[in-house]
This record gives structure tokens, C-alpha cells and sequence, in this order.
């Protein structure tokens, strides 16, 4: 059983990635082209609740953080792939957090 000091990296990944998703979803709003980020302002508002769920789980200390924790990296890994797609510098930094929090978990959890 991990205590909540051993989940503090992964807490601290979600909520960057919840972070950088929000700035994401927030600005794709303000683009031009709202039809071709369709898919990623829908991913990005999924991933920062998914994010926001995790962090607040991991805080709980859940019974049920290792499955919830194995959802958000599978979302962070879509969320990542679609901002990948664009050129605008706030879906980098999305793509790069949401990178991050599953690398992060990765290392927690010993995944590859």
C-alpha cells in the first residue's frame, strides 16, 4: 500500500497536466479555426478531469488509484497525440505535460 508522500510525483504530474490541458482547451476556443481542433479541445477538457480525478483519488488514497491512474495515462497518451498535431505553442506544452504524467506514472508503477 503506498501512502500519499509516495504518490506526490504523480499528483504533482496531474495537476500540470490538468494544468496545461485547461490553458490548451481555453485557447483552442479563442483559435480561428475551431473545426480543426474539434478533437483536441474535446481531449484536452477530458484529460484535466481525468487529471483532476487522478490527483484527487491519489489524495484519497483510493483503493482504486492504480486503475484510475492506468485511465489517466491512457488519456494523457491520446491527449498528447492529438496536440502533437498542432502547431500552436500552447497544444506543445499540453503534449509535453501530458507526456510527462505518464512518464511520471510509468516510473511509479513500473509500466512500460
Amino acid at each position: 500500500m503506498y501512502n500519499e508522500l509516495q504518490y506526490q510525483d504523480c499528483i504533482d504530474a496531474c495537476l500540470q497536466a490538468m494544468n496545461a490541458s485547461n490553458v490548451c482547451y481555453i485557447s483552442c476556443l479563442k483559435e480561428y479555426d475551431l473545426a480543426m481542433l474539434r478533437d483536441c479541445i474535446t481531449l484536452t477538457r477530458e484529460c484535466a478531469e481525468i487529471c483532476t480525478f487522478t490527483a484527487e483519488a491519489m489524495t484519497r488514497m483510493s483503493p482504486y488509484a492504480s486503475e484510475i491512474a492506468e485511465l489517466c495515462m491512457k488519456m494523457c497518451e491520446s491527449c498528447a497525440a492529438e496536440c502533437e498535431r498542432h502547431a500552436q505553442d500552447h497544444c506543445k506544452q499540453c503534449a509535453a505535460a501530458c507526456r510527462k504524467c505518464v512518464e511520471v506514472f510509468r516510473a511509479m508503477y513500473c509500466v512500460a
